[in-house]
């Protein structure tokens, strides 16, 4: 059976998916690598061991289907940096999109007129999420080692050197860098000079479509045939946006998995300077403008560890906490949880706040509580598509992924929470599809990008009554962070402070 082989680069794990000529996904290959926190606000991981998952992915999906594939389509998570010299070594742990150690880096930036001009510039929120704020934070607080770097790329240039032995990037993963100007598709110089570098620092932009044959023999990939296209790709969240089908007026993406992101397709540039919500590439043509929030599964698997005392949670934890939590009301009985475990972004952008949870009485059990945290999770998603609606997309339908799709009684509650008709279009490997679904355009195989099969969607119909219900409860979700937001900073400060003063 032929195939193209979309890949998705994430942040805990690399996955290879096989895409039939059906525009169906039919089997895969998964390899995680752990996240290093060695300090606080510290988020690393080592590109070498995210290059031998890449490696691994593609020999086991390959020699487990016993012939190669057509091409070769990449997807990568955004916002990573890595340092690196003439021969594309790692001169220190690639920093996450999770790092938030240039927090103060950014709130600075944002402070001035020149925050804002770089956001509607660039596409990108002023955050320390973003690559601009994290070199900026390397210059000012290790500038020896700032000295000695030769570029600052991300994993996708990384995994493409090793590849092709050239600097490059796609236009996707260049656009949620804060590097690069959204509309002319080149690098910003105001951007390049906030952050001290210059063009020559960066690699050379391309198109998403942009492809190379024959990966240097370093690469180690024997087992494909020689001549398979490598398509460079796009972003993780953009191509969730064409593996779900969601590239059409009023339909959004949806996206939880670790984090979370709402997404819609548009023909240009959407800028919200209260929420900040991104623009970035998909192609040429399309922007992909929305919001991530930095607490999805992450959240719930939290409680869950703490709920089953567990350091392993297994499956069947998940399906017995999510039954009973299927046994309380909507709005778990007054208590509300604030998910920002790891700060937040969209729509509220600040790495200093915290969770909570408010309301709680003696009469609450644990079934409340994760009820309450779906809902929270949910709320914040519905915080981004708020923003989004605000800013004049009217979204009718939400298309979802990530693995979130696997529970009814969540996907259930999403659709009461925002009132919108969700459609399951595809699994949790939404990215993996899309980056094939672009390698099928980029190599001639279709003069349009494929579409999901839609006639194998799950469908779910918001509860009116219990939307209505809902509403109230997000009214009160909003409130207490406005009337938290001083109090979680101070709180910030005052454990940082206390980490530095105690042994």
């Amino acid at each position: 059976m032929e195939y193209i082989l979309g890949i998705d680069i994430g942040t805990g794990s690399t996955k290879a998916v096989a895409v039939g000529m059906d525009h169906i996904a039919f089997d895969s290959s998964q390899y995680f690598y752990p996240t290093v926190t060695a300090k606080p606000q510290y988020s690393e991981q080592d590109p070498e061991l995210i290059w031998h998952a890449f490696q691994q992915s593609i020999e086991e999906l390959v020699l487990k289907l016993g012939h190669p594939p057509l091409a070769v389509g990449l997807s990568t998570a955004m916002h990573s940096l890595i340092a690196v010299d003439t021969q594309c070594n790692a001169l220190a742990p690639m920093m996450t999109w999770a790092d938030s150690r240039s927090t103060a880096v950014a709130e600075q930036l944002l402070a001035s007129p020149l925050g804002m001009e770089l956001y509607r510039e660039t596409g990108t929120p002023v955050h320390s999420m973003s690559p601009l704020t994290k070199i900026i934070w390397i210059r000012e607080n290790q500038p020896e080692f700032f000295s000695t770097v030769y570029k600052f790329i991300s994993i996708k240039e990384y995994i493409w050197f090793r590849l092709f032995q050239t600097f490059e990037v796609d236009h996707s993963i260049a656009s949620c860098s804060g590097l690069m100007d959204v509309e002319k598709l080149v690098w910003s110089e105001r951007a390049l000079a906030a952050a001290g570098i210059s063009v020559a620092q960066l690699s050379v932009l391309v198109p998403t479509t942009y492809l190379r044959t024959e990966p240097d023999a370093s690469a180690c990939l024997a087992f494909l045939q020689p001549g398979t296209p490598f398509v460079i790709g796009a972003s993780d969240g953009c191509l969730a946006n064409l593996g779900t089908g969601a590239v059409a007026p009023g339909i959004a993406a949806l996206t939880i998995g670790t984090s979370g992101a709402l997404r819609m397709a548009n023909h240009q540039a959407i800028f919200n300077t209260r929420a900040m919500t991104f623009s970035y590439r998909l192609d040429e043509e399309i922007f992909i403008n929305g919001g991530p929030v930095n607490n999805g599964g992450v959240a719930l698997k939290w409680h869950l560890k703490n709920l089953f005392q567990k350091e392993q949670l297994s499956p069947d934890d998940y399906t017995v906490a999510l039954a009973r939590m299927e046994e309380v009301q909507p709005g778990a009985e007054g208590l509300i949880f604030l998910p920002y475990l790891q700060g937040e972004r969209a729509p509220i952008w600040d790495s200093k706040s915290c969770g909570n949870f408010f309301g709680m009485r003696l009469t609450h059990q644990p079934q409340h509580f994760t009820r309450a945290v779906i809902e929270g999770i949910c709320f914040a998603l519905n915080d981004v598509l708020q923003s989004l609606e605000e800013s004049g997309q009217h979204i009718s339908q939400l298309n979802v992924s990530g693995g979130f799709v696997s529970s009814p009684a969540w996907l259930q509650i999403m659709a009461d929470i925002t009132g919108k008709r969700l459609v399951l279009a595809t699994t949790e490997d939404a990215s993996a599809v899309g980056a094939a679904y672009l390698a099928v355009k980029a190599t001639g195989r279709s003069a349009v990008f494929p579409s999901p099969v839609q006639n194998e969607s799950t469908v779910v119909e918001p509860n009116k009554v219990y939307h209505l219900a809902y509403r109230k409860y997000f009214t009160i979700y909003k409130k207490l962070y406005t009337s938290l937001k001083e109090v979680m900073q101070e709180m910030y400060e005052l454990q940082n402070s206390a980490q530095s003063n105690f042994p």
